[in-house]
C-alpha cells in the first residue's frame, strides 16, 4: 500500500500524522509526505520522503500575521482558517498536490484538515483518504462555517461540481488521538466515523533535563509556545514575559524557543531560569509540575497524557483557545485570557495550579482516558481497507 500524508508547513500539524506514518511503515507499507517546500528539514527530521508542494510567499502572509493583534481573536482565527489555510495555502497547494498523487499513485491520502489541496486532488483522482485529527472536535465546529467560501473556489479551481469539496471534507473518516470525552460531540454535520487511538511515543520515561540550574528542590514549570511564535513579530515579546513573570516563584523554569530565537536574545536570564531552543518533551514531562503553553495541540495533549496540568495562554490560532477552554472545562488547568497580556499573570497563575491538588487530578483523569485507548498501530488494517 502507498501512503500519502499531506500537511501544511506546522509542527503542530503535522505532529499527529506522524504516529499513523510510523505505523503503515513498521507494517510494510510505502509512506511519503507532501509538504510545503519550506517545511523540508522538519520532514526530513522524522527519515520520512518529502514531496514538495509550493509555499505562499512570505511577503503576502507576513502582512498577514502583522495583522494580529489588532483583530479580536474570532477575526483573527477566521483569517487564519479561511483565507490562509482555505485560500492562500490550499490554492498554492493545488497544483503541485495534483502532480503528486498523479506521479506516485498513492492508494490512500491521509490528511489533516487544514490541508485542503489534498482533499481536492485526491478526491478528483479517486483516491481514498482519511483525516488525521489536529485538535479537539469544537475547532471543526468554529472553521467548518467559514471555510464554505474557499471550498467553493477550490471546487472551482479544480473543476468539480459546486459543493463536492465540502461533502468529501464532511464525509471523510477520521483518526483522533483525543479520547471522546475530551473530545465532545460536536462536529457540525460532519458523518464521517470517528476512530481513537493511543500514540504510544506520547509518554516517555523521564529523560535528562538540562544541566542543574535553580533550586533543585523547586517544582519544575515546563514553559513552551510551539515552533511559530518567536518567528512572529506580534507575538516574540512573550518569552521574556513569561521568564520575568516567573522571576519571583519557588520554581525552576525550563522554557524552549524553538530555532527562531534562543537564550542570547531574551537578555539576562532570571536565576530559577534555564533556556533552550529545544529539549525532547515526552522526556521532560515526567519532571514537570506545570505545564505553561498557548494551547498548540501537540504540547497540550502530551501534557494530558502525561496527566500534568497547564497553564494556558492562548495568542494566536483558533485552535489554541478551544483548547484553553476545553483543559479549563476538565479541571485540567487554568486559561488566562489576553493574549501576549496575560502573560503577566503567570505568576500567579502558576501558584495557583500549584496549590490545588485538583487540577493534577483533572490531568490524570484525562491521562488515564488516553491510556486506555488501544495502541496507534491497530489503525492500520483499517487504512488498508480504505485503500481496498
Amino acid at each position: 500500500m502507498r501512503v500519502l500524508l499531506s500537511t501544511t508547513a506546522g509542527a503542530g500539524h503535522f505532529g499527529p500524522m506522524v504516529p499513523f506514518a510510523r505505523a503503515c511503515q513498521e507494517s510494510g507499507h510505502q509512506v511519503k509526505v507532501a509538504a510545503p517546500e519550506s517545511f523540508a528539514g522538519a520532514v526530513a527530521a522524522t527519515g520520512l520522503d518529502h514531496a514538495p508542494f509550493a509555499d505562499v510567499p512570505p511577503e503576502v502572509l507576513g502582512p498577514m500575521f502583522a495583522r494580529m493583534p489588532e483583530l479580536t481573536p474570532v477575526q483573527a482565527n477566521t483569517m487564519v482558517v479561511a483565507d490562509i489555510f482555505g485560500r492562500l495555502g490550499a490554492q498554492a497547494a493545488l497544483p503541485g498536490l495534483t502532480e503528486i498523487v498523479a506521479g506516485w499513485r498513492p492508494d490512500l491520502v491521509v490528511r489533516e484538515f487544514c490541508e485542503l489541496g489534498s482533499l481536492v486532488a485526491a478526491h478528483k483522482a479517486g483516491v481514498p483518504q482519511v483525516e488525521v485529527a489536529i485538535g479537539l472536535a469544537a475547532t471543526v465546529a468554529f472553521a467548518r462555517p467559514v471555510l464554505a467560501g474557499p471550498l467553493a473556489e477550490l471546487d472551482s479551481l479544480a473543476g468539480l461540481a459546486e459543493g463536492t469539496a465540502g461533502r468529501a471534507l464532511d464525509s471523510v473518516p477520521v483518526l483522533s488521538c483525543v479520547p471522546g470525552d475530551l473530545d465532545g460531540d460536536d462536529r457540525v454535520g460532519r458523518v464521517g466515523p470517528v476512530r481513537r487511538f493511543r500514540d504510544p511515543s506520547s509518554i516517555a520515561e523521564a529523560g535528562s533535563l538540562p544541566e542543574p540550574w535553580g533550586e533543585q528542590d523547586h517544582p519544575l514549570v515546563y514553559v513552551t509556545f510551539g515552533s511559530v511564535a518567536a518567528g512572529l513579530p506580534p507575538f516574540a515579546g512573550v518569552y521574556r514575559a513569561a521568564l520575568e513573570a516567573l522571576a519571583d516563584q519557588p520554581v525552576r523554569v525550563l522554557l524552549t524557543t524553538a530555532s527562531a530565537a534562543d537564550a542570547g536574545s531574551l537578555g539576562p536570564l532570571p536565576a530559577n531560569a534555564r533556556v533552550e531552543q529545544w529539549w525532547p518533551q515526552a522526556a521532560v514531562m515526567a519532571h514537570t509540575a506545570v505545564v505553561v503553553g498557548h494551547g498548540g495541540f501537540g504540547t497540550t495533549m502530551a501534557a494530558l497524557a502525561a496527566g500534568v496540568p497547564q497553564v494556558v495562554v492562548p495568542l494566536f490560532a483558533f485552535d489554541q483557545f478551544v483548547n484553553a477552554e476545553r483543559v479549563a472545562e476538565v479541571g485540567a488547568g487554568v486559561y488566562l485570557e489576553g493574549g501576549p497580556a496575560a502573560v503577566a499573570g503567570l505568576g500567579a497563575a502558576v501558584a495557583g495550579v500549584l496549590g490545588d491538588p485538583s487540577y493534577r487530578q483533572g490531568a490524570q483523569g484525562v491521562a488515564t482516558a488516553i491510556a486506555e485507548l488501544p495502541d496507534v498501530a491497530s489503525s492500520v488494517p483499517f487504512l488498508e481497507q480504505l485503500a481496498n
